[in-house]
């Protein structure tokens, strides 16, 4: 069952420049693991702190494997003062 994961962050107005510097590798690395299925973020149009956010793999394990890789990464220090909104859910 594919995992997926969408919302938004909100990012600190003194930090948008640097996590957008740092976002395009995030987003390469990510789609580079071999269970990810699809991987967006995209800054809003409207207000520059928001970016949206969408991601699905192919399991749970995928998923969390994802999510440690992250941690432990330079998008993980760049990311760490965001703020998270997001939704998870399994399909079929």
């Amino acid at each position: 069952m594919t995992v997926v994961l969408e919302g938004y962050i909100r990012v600190p107005p003194n930090e948008i420049k640097t996590l957008r510097y740092k976002l395009q590798a995030h987003i390469e690395q990510t789609l580079d693991e071999e269970s990810c299925l699809a991987f967006e973020v995209t800054q809003d149009d409207h207000d520059p702190g928001v970016f949206h956010v969408f991601e699905k793999f192919v399991d749970e394990e995928a998923f969390n494997a994802h999510q440690a890789r992250i941690k432990v990464s330079e998008w993980g220090a760049v990311s760490k003062n965001v703020i998270r909104f997001y939704c998870k859910r399994r399909e079929a």
